[in-house]
Formats: structure tokens, sequence, C-alpha cells
């Protein structure tokens, strides 16, 4: 008789096992035990309030037809939910005072993907870069929303409406700087917290490997147990389904049980591909944030800092000359400055401003081997015979028009500019201005082979500039 409810749990595994791949099985089925059979009632234990979650919103048709066929019309399941050593209540949402849920506790037999078997480290590190922080992460127009809203999640994280804080922009703007200062700062204020940085690529490679090893549980257990996530890059999840699905299941865990997302992306969430809507909905949830160019005033401040930090010195005008001519940037403006210390120590030559223009021509032709979108609308412009400062004016004469529709489809088609970001270039128009004007364009090339030929002769051009 003791035996009965692991016979009666056998017999639903196997009923299971017929209508779900194998896979899920694997992950959401073997790891329940059952307990004990009281009547037509069979009480199985699953290892967290997550896990009886998953399964209530996903497998209860598949659980219903399995313990109704093995107990009859009237057969239910009931719950324990166990963390640790401990079992919870039946009832979900048992949790401690501290507002986590028993089986978020940290445990030292939470397996930690981060840790390489053999190699002894702290029980988590994490994985931050401590010359990510506020201070140097210096504020301006560009990046003041981000900013602000990230200093307020340092201080109190999971207990502001920024959550989650979705951090997006173009490359070298920062994101990855603001995110890990955010993860500085909260550890900075309270020790004990336990803060995760971690890029979309490494989250994934770990997946791969818990899977091969059998042991996603264990792995999804580990970030359940995180206050502070950090994720960078999250766009890299297009098109890994099995990785959106736990990485679904993870932030799910974290905003219900109060612990704090910090998201960072190379364009805002409407604009992601091949992730599921479910996910992008969640994206929305809380603050999304865009970091955009800095001013001429933000990157000479930027330039000061990291002076000051280095205990270099240049003069004004030296420092004018590098942030008139550098602008796409954060990363080329120090890389600048890096240049030209190197050049002036190697060669011992004054850093002046003949130098500084030696560097910077040097720069621009290394640049030179990506498309810009000042590289389009000048080709544009010359093209079209207008000046650049009419393609990014109000105006909406013919053919400036044409012109300006032209110039940000071929920027849209050549650049790693997101829709917002080409807006930006031609006058602070908005993105759904440059979907229409590629749209327009499309549909012209469709009608019209002389301006399709046309087109593909403007696009050859502007390619062809890189190499003249």
């Amino acid at each position: 008789m003791n035996q009965k409810h692991q016979q009666v749990w056998s017999n639903c595994l196997a009923i299971i096992e017929k209508n779900v791949n194998p896979q899920s099985y694997k992950t959401w089925f073997k790891p329940i035990k059952p307990v004990k059979l009281d009547g037509t009632a069979l009480t199985i234990q699953v290892p967290n309030k997550f896990f009886y979650e998953f399964l209530e919103e996903r497998y209860v048709p598949v659980l219903k037809k399995a313990i109704r066929d093995e107990l009859g019309p009237k057969g239910r399941l009931e719950y324990q939910i166990f963390a640790g050593e401990k079992r919870t209540r039946a009832a979900v949402g048992n949790t401690s005072g501290n507002g986590r849920s028993p089986m978020n506790n940290p445990s030292s037999e939470i397996t930690n993907p981060f840790v390489i078997p053999g190699i002894k480290k702290p029980p988590l590190d994490p994985q931050l870069n401590e010359k990510y922080t506020f201070e140097y992460f210096i504020e301006g127009d560009c990046n003041s929303l981000a900013r602000n809203a990230g200093i307020a999640i340092a201080d109190k994280p999971g207990g502001t409406a920024f959550n989650p804080l979705y951090v997006y922009g173009d490359v070298a703007l920062g994101k990855t700087h603001l995110a890990q200062a955010i993860g500085n700062k909260a550890l900075e204020v309270n020790p004990d917290i336990r803060v995760l940085y971690v890029s979309t690529g490494k989250f994934t490679n770990q997946i791969i490997q818990a899977i091969k090893k059998d042991s996603v549980n264990d792995f999804m257990n580990f970030y359940f147990s995180i206050d502070l996530l950090i994720v960078d890059d999250i766009h890299f999840l297009a098109g890994r389904k099995k990785t959106q699905e736990i990485f679904f299941n993870i932030f799910n865990q974290l905003q219900q049980s109060g612990r704090q997302i910090v998201l960072t992306s190379d364009r805002p969430p409407k604009e992601l591909k091949d992730l599921e809507e479910r996910l992008i909905s969640r994206f929305k949830w809380g603050l999304t944030a865009d970091l955009t160019p800095p001013d001429f005033e933000t990157r000479m401040a930027i330039l000061q800092a990291k002076l000051d930090r280095d205990g270099l010195e240049l003069s004004e005008g030296v420092l004018e000359f590098l942030c008139y001519n550098i602008k796409s940037n954060i990363r080329e403006l120090e890389g600048a400055l890096i240049m030209l210390n190197a050049q002036a120590s190697l060669n011992k030559r004054k850093v002046d401003l003949q130098l500084a223009k030696e560097v910077v021509q040097k720069m621009i032709r290394e640049v030179n081997h990506e498309i810009t979108v000042e590289n389009i609308q000048a080709i544009v412009a010359e093209e079209y015979d207008i000046k650049v400062q009419e393609l990014v004016s109000k105006t909406r004469k013919q053919p400036i028009a044409t012109a300006r529709q032209v110039a940000m489809y071929i920027s849209k088609l050549l650049t790693k500019n997101t829709m917002k970001s080409i807006g930006q270039n031609f006058g602070n128009r908005d993105h759904t201005t440059v979907i229409y004007s590629c749209k327009a364009i499309r549909n012209m090339m469709d009608i019209d082979e002389g301006f399709r030929k046309d087109m593909q002769e403007l696009e050859k051009k502007v390619r062809m500039s890189l190499h003249g």
C-alpha cells in the first residue's frame, strides 16, 4: 500500500511521455516525486514555486488526462513545494520575512554555471568590471534618463518602477558601462546583495551545457537566486527558442519575487526580430531608455574625466579639436586620446594641434572602412545637386524630399544604425518617417526599372567610396 502512490505516478508518467516532447518530459516531469495517495488525490513534490507555476501554465491538460486515466474522473493532483531540504506549504506564495521565496535563497547545493570544476571561487562572482562606475559615466542630454534611473535602481534594486530597465543604443555609447555601473553601485550600497552580469552569448552557452549535463533545473535555480540580474546584448536571443523559453521562465520568477532585471540592446523592444512576443511585451513592463551620441559639451566632459583618471594633461585647443572631429561614439573618442598619447610617447613629440590632426586623419581613414550616415548624405546630396543641410531641413519640396528618402533608404540598407538613429541624423525626424521612406523607395523600385537601376548605381557608388 505504501508504494501505491509511486505506481500511480509511474503510470501517469507513461501517459505524459507520449503527449509531450522528450526535452520537456525530461525537464518538467522527471524531477517530480510522488509523495502520497489519499483516495483520488495524488500528492506530488516539485522543486520550487516556479516549477509549480510553469506546470499549471503549460501542462494542465496533459496532467489532467494522466491523473484521470489512472484515478478516474474525480482524480486530482496536489502539490508539495520543496526548498532545499525544507518543505513549504502546498499553498503557493509562502515567502520568508524578507519577501523572498524560501526556495530562492542561495544554497551551496545549487550549481554555479560560472564556476569551472576544480577551481575554487567565491560563492558568487558578480562578473563586473570595477572600472565601470557612475563616477566615470558622464551625464549629458544623451543619457540622463538612463543614468538617473540606473542610480535609483542601484539604491533600491527591485524597489522602483524601473523593472526591467531596458537600455538601448548604437555601439560604443556606454550601454555596458552603465549596466555594470548599476551592479557596482548596488554592491557598494548593500554588499550582501546577489548581483550578476552576464552577456547573452555566455548565457546561451551555459544553457547548452546544462542541457548536455541534464541540469537545466539546477541552472534555473541558480538564476532564481539572483537579486539583480544584468543581461547584456539581449537582442542576441533572436532565433534561439530554447534559450528564450528558459530566459522567459527566469524573467518571470525574478519579477514575481521582486528582483531587479537590467537589459541592454542595440535596438528598442519593438524592433527586436525573431523573439517571442511574450518576451518583448515583458521587456516593455518597466522603463525603456535610449543612449544617443553625446553632444560637444558632453564629449569634452568625457575626455576631461579620462584625462583626470589617467593623470594626463592636454591643452583645451587639442581637446576641442578632438571633440569637434570625432562625434559618432565614445569608444572612438577615447581611442583618439590613447593614440595621441602613444604617438607622443613613442615618437617623443609634443602633444599639440598638429599631432592631433595627424591622429584624427589616420582614424578617419580607418573609420571610412565602415559606411556612415554622414557619408551617405554627402554622396546623395552630390548626386541630386543639393546641399546636405537641405537633406536635414524641414522642407518637403521635390527633389529634396525624394533625395532625403533615398538617403534614409540607403542608410538603413548599408549601416548598422537603428531607425531612430537614422531619423535623428535627418533633422531629428521620427523613426516612422524612416520606415515610410524605405517603403516608398522600395515601391518606386518595384514599378520603375530606370529608378531601380539608378538606386543600384548609387548604392555601388556609396560602397566604392570606402576605397576612394
